[in-house]
């Protein structure tokens, strides 16, 4: 289901509500009551009363997050902060932190335990189809609008929770949101006679030039098939008039139309004229920011969350302020929206269902410490993620990285959105996107015998349903 961007930034933007402040007080805690707080008639008035010793039992809890590595360090430093507020606000409570690469969560370990019915307490979730409402309607996720309310924290996200609700429950938190669009290095660009491309036709000179001049256009590592991915389906998104990607899934959408191939070819167009990086498959996700931070690459796609690697301190500082953002120009002869942007609020945090009554108290807790204006401010300002929160006014003037301000103009200016297919279609459907695309890149399949395979696993998966 589309989202109108402009809503929604209209909303970050706008922020004109103060937030009020939350009341994290419990009034109904450590107060004595009268009668306890008399003094007996019998005592002694001299003997002082004994103090009270409330015996704790310690347990722990598990935490799953994706955290990991130098380009997450800025996420990481804000669940340490978290953790470490919760544990001293829950008696006797003790994280055990599990971080592990996305995708092995997100496509390997995490199925495996919600299918064992033993999943940690705290994890890393993703929304829609293949992950959060999934493992909804299988009774796996604890029920969140309660302890929203309770919190008085529900009217404060922005109209996020479309890929985590389920017949009016919310079933996980997104922390924050992105969207994917072309980053440029400045300094090459202006050495090459270059100017951030306006059109398609600017891209694609640009992509020439830089070619003849023996440097990449576009920094890929497609060792890992989501990362490709990222560009195929903005590419499709433009290309499809209506109902992607969630059509794929009732079949009014189908991988092998003429306008889905059209993406494909698109990239299969590009890996023939030599924009992407040499060996790509070889490559990883790392590899491509350290390409393009070397200065042997023009341009990468990739999501606005790479914002944060190109400040001081981060791993690609050598780009402070050399580097563009800008959305992927309108395609010539596309018929799809060429102002839509793929753009996303489908990842944060999901809670087990099956949680003891002080497994409960820990989830709140973590739940009030993360999802504040301070937690969310810190994300923008630390690591450009979007707030999946409102904030002030008063907050967002605090705003100054040149890039994340480009990120949200250019989502502004976004007509509509669609959000990523991985997200809408069923896990062996997402599976074969990236072998298909893979043999692509390889030369071992056309864009059309793609789109054909894709529709092929497509058909069953949704014949499951």
């Amino acid at each position: 289901m589309k989202k109108n961007v402009t809503t929604t930034l209209t909303l970050i933007l706008a922020m004109s509500t103060v937030l009020a402040a939350c009341g994290g007080k419990d009034n109904n805690e450590a107060s004595p009551s009268a009668s306890s707080a008399a003094p007996s008639a019998s005592a002694p008035a001299s003997e002082p009363a004994a103090p009270s010793e409330e015996t704790v039992e310690p347990f722990t809890m598990s935490l799953r997050h994706i955290q990991i590595g130098e380009p997450q360090k800025f996420r990481k430093a804000i669940l340490d902060d978290v953790v470490k507020a919760t544990e001293a606000e829950v008696p006797g409570l003790k994280f055990e932190l599990d971080g592990i690469e996305d995708a092995v969560n997100r496509f390997t370990k995490l199925p495996a335990e919600m299918a064992a019915g033993n999943p940690p307490k705290i994890f890393d979730l993703f929304g829609g189809n293949a992950d959060a409402l999934k493992y909804a309607k299988a009774g796996r996720l604890l029920d969140l609008t309660p302890i929203l309310d309770e919190l008085g924290i529900r009217d404060k996200f922005l109209n996020v929770f479309g890929q985590f609700e389920l017949d009016g429950k919310i079933y996980g938190l997104p922390i924050g949101g992105n969207m994917e669009g072309v980053f440029y290095n400045k300094e090459i660009f202006e050495a090459n006679g270059l100017t951030a491309p306006a059109t398609w036709d600017d891209l694609v000179k640009a992509a020439d030039t830089l070619k003849a001049k023996g440097i990449t256009p576009f920094a890929i590592g497609s060792q890992a098939g989501w990362v490709p991915n990222m560009l195929v389906n903005t590419v499709i998104g433009r290309h499809v008039t209506s109902g992607f990607p969630n059509g794929l899934t009732d079949g009014t959408v189908k991988w092998n139309q003429p306008e889905v191939v059209a993406g494909y070819a698109i990239y299969q167009d590009w890996v023939t004229k030599g924009y992407f990086t040499k060996g790509e498959l070889g490559k990883t996700y790392d590899d491509m920011l350290n390409d393009f931070a070397a200065g042997k690459a023009g341009m990468i796609f990739d999501g606005s969350w790479r914002s944060s690697a190109f400040k001081a301190g981060a791993v690609a500082a050598n780009l402070e302020g050399k580097v563009g953002f800008i959305a992927l120009p309108a395609i010539n002869g596309a018929q799809g929206d060429q102002t839509s942007i793929n753009a996303n609020f489908s990842n944060g945090y999901g809670f087990s269902s099956d949680l003891n009554e002080n497994e409960l108290k820990a989830v709140k807790s973590f739940i009030k410490n993360l999802y504040n204006d301070e937690m969310q401010l810190r994300g923008l300002l630390e690591d450009g993620v979007l707030p999946s929160m409102k904030l002030s006014d008063e907050a967002l003037a605090k705003l100054t990285d040149p890039i994340v301000k480009q990120v949200i103009e250019t989502m502004g200016k976004a007509g509509t959105s669609f959000v990523h297919f991985d997200s809408v279609v069923q896990k062996a459907v997402n599976t074969e996107s990236e072998v298909q695309l893979q043999k692509l890149i390889a030369g071992k399949a056309t864009a059309q015998q793609v789109g054909d395979a894709m529709q092929k696993v497509q058909d069953a998966e949704n014949a499951k349903q």
